[in-house]
This record gives structure tokens, sequence and C-alpha cells, in this order.
């Protein structure tokens, strides 16, 4: 399969490159720092490496409860009754009783701002009957939002050495997390919940410190250390930070507000294409048309460093020879876009293109032509 290149320079003259524009140094053991909307990574160190995912694995728990109430099988002011396996969950309480039943969304402030294990159990049990069972889910639902490198034993984070995660991983559930629940995202932003007369502060110190961070979560535990997972908008734009394996409390809200800041103050957000706006024309083989308008679905927004649109460099690369049917959506070329100097232009990132129309099978005759031409491809 040949590549049909379009080699295209946007505007001018300014220097700068993303390699140098290196990343704070950052006091944890891995660390990633990425824009919400296109997911893009703007420093990393071990972003990949397997961590213990410890209490930020509420999130998938949160994540499968918000999916449950929005889909209408558990409602806000459902009272749940309280087992003795949630009731003695081990670490971080809500304090929950049997004797006590609680409603849902006192559980989910529960869990949610105080990351009660006791909540998350009753929360896992309501949505899927026990444990086990709710377990089942949070696999099947990691498999669907593409988390490849992790695993769940557990709801609410204890040790295990088959439960596990990784900082990109986390940073794509919490994408999930806040794109496809706003609604519930709120609740990240409490700053502290009473129940049964005990009143317990949010642990993420970012949301007195910083009045853009409105969440996310944070976790402690023996082999994982201090993790804090914070997600800031200033202006339009949304980044997350995600901090494992710093020292302490402190250490951890220091380091995420580091790169939260390095993120804004060094990044800015450019709209390269627009909504279904056609990059290209591609060829297409035995079609009914003979060619397919490619781009994206939607606006096609990057974070760049700050004066490198005047430094960029973009290849196409298309599928070819591409052959009809063309599904509309249907992944058709790569976008490869390069900073740098005249001298030295650096990968920056590729993205997929996709058909922006479809196009179906031509006649017996159109396709009989088609495999003429081909030959001479």
């Amino acid at each position: 399969m040949r590549a049909l290149i379009f080699l295209l320079s946007l505007l001018g003259s300014a220097f700068a490159i993303a390699q140098a524009m290196p990343a704070p140094a950052v006091a944890a053991r891995a660390w990633l720092l990425i824009d919400h909307s296109s997911g893009q990574s703007l420093a990393e160190h071990e972003a990949d490496a397997r961590i213990e995912p410890a209490a930020l694995t509420k999130l998938m728990t949160a994540y499968l409860a918000f999916a449950a109430l929005k889909q209408g099988t558990l409602k806000a002011d459902q009272v749940v009754p309280v087992s003795e396996k949630a009731w003695k969950a081990p670490g971080a309480r809500m304090f929950i009783e049997p004797k006590q039943p609680v409603s849902v969304d006192e559980l989910l402030r529960g869990m949610v701002v105080q990351s009660g294990n006791d909540a998350g159990m009753a929360l896992a049990e309501a949505v899927a009957g026990d444990e086990a069972a709710f377990v089942q889910r949070m696999n099947l639902e990691a498999r669907r939002l593409g988390l490849a490198d992790t695993h769940y034993t557990n709801a609410a984070g204890l040790p295990d050495a088959q439960h596990y995660s990784t900082a990109r991983d986390l940073a794509r559930l919490v994408q999930a997390l806040i794109r496809d629940f706003p609604e519930y995202y709120r609740i990240y932003a409490q700053r502290e919940f009473t129940y049964n007369k005990i009143t317990q502060p949010n642990r993420n110190r970012l949301l007195w410190l910083d009045p853009t961070v409105d969440g996310v979560g944070t976790a402690h535990a023996e082999n994982a250390g201090f993790c804090l997972i914070a997600s800031g908008k200033r202006g339009p734009r949304r980044l997350i930070a995600i901090v494992i394996g710093a020292d302490s409390d402190a250490l951890r809200a220091q380091e995420a507000q580091r790169l939260l800041n390095h993120g804004f103050q060094n990044f800015e957000p450019v709209r390269l294409y627009g909504k279904a706006q056609p990059i290209s024309q591609l060829r297409v083989f035995k079609g009914g048309s003979g060619t397919v308008p490619a781009g994206f679905l939607d606006d096609f927004i990057l974070s760049l460093p700050k004066g490198m649109i005047d430094r960029m460099k973009v290849q196409l690369h298309s599928q070819q020879p591409l052959l009809a049917p063309v599904q509309q959506g249907q992944q058709v070329a790569t976008l490869k876009l390069y900073l740098g100097t005249d001298g030295e232009m650096r990968p920056f990132g590729e993205y997929p293109v996709v058909a922006l129309e479809t196009v179906p099978v031509a006649g017996m005759f159109g396709r009989a032509w088609d495999t003429i031409m081909l030959w001479f491809q």
C-alpha cells in the first residue's frame, strides 16, 4: 500500500519546538498532563507504567454509578440498604451503618468527597447486586473506553496484584467521566460533606488553592504513594494533571499545580480544521464517486507551544488504494504534524482523518474500469 502525501506549510517564521519547551521537574514516580478536549499529552513521565490505582479506582465506580443514574436504573433519592460487607470495608470511610439506610445521592458524595470505601462498596451492590458482578462491569467498561492497561478486582481500590492501571488510562477515564456526565461531575468540586454527624473535607487540596480546579480525585497507599488527579478549566480550555507516587499530600498538590500552570502558560489552543471541513479530496476506486472529501467530524483543536503555529508542517498520508464502499466516519488517512526549524522538523503527533461522506460501490462498468486502472498503480 502506497502513501499519497500532501505537504503543507502553515504560516511563517518563529522559532520553538515542543522539545525546546521541557516540562517542569515533577517530584513523582509517574505523571501526565493532557488537554481534555483532544486527549493530547502536553507533558509526561512513565505514563504507561503499571501502577496501583488505590482510591482512584473509585473513578470507575463513579462512572458506572453515573451511567446507572442516567439510564434510570438507579435514582438519586433511592434508599439503599447497607450490607455488612460495605459496613466493614477497610480504609477511608463515610461511616454508613447497617441499621441506617442511605440514599444514592449521599453515597455518591460520601465516595467522591470523602473517598469512602464503604460508600463505593454500597454503590457497587446497588448497581449490580454484589461486588463481583460490579467488578465484571468495571472491566467491560474499561475495555469499551480503551483502557488497555487497566484491570480491576474490587470496587474501592484495595491492594491486589491483579488490580492495576496506568496514568494514561486514568487520564482517559477522567476524560470520559467529564465528557459523559457533566451534570454529576460537579460533585467533585464539593469541598466537604457531612454524614452521620461527621464532616470530612475533600482530600483534593487544589480545590482551595486554585479557583480554576473543579476536581477530580486522590489516593494514598503504601505501594502507590500519594496520588492526585486534578482538572482545571481556564477560559474555554480544560487540562487534566495526574501525579502518581509523590511523597506527601502537600507535594502531590504542589506538583499537580505545577503541571497545570505549565500547560496553561506555555500552550495555546489552535483550531487547525473546522467541523466537516475537507482537508483533501481523496481518490476512490470502484466507487459511485471518484473521490471522497476527507477531514474531521468535529473541530480539530490542538494545544501547541505558544508561537509554534508559525513553524508547523502537515503531512496527509492517504490510505491507497482506497476502495469503495467507503462509510462516513471511516478512517481514510492519517494527519502527521511536525514542529521545528527549517533544518530540523520533529514529529509532534499523528491523528486519524475520516471520510466526510459515504461512497457506495460503482456499477459493473465502473468497477471493471477501475480494476484496469489499478493495474497501472
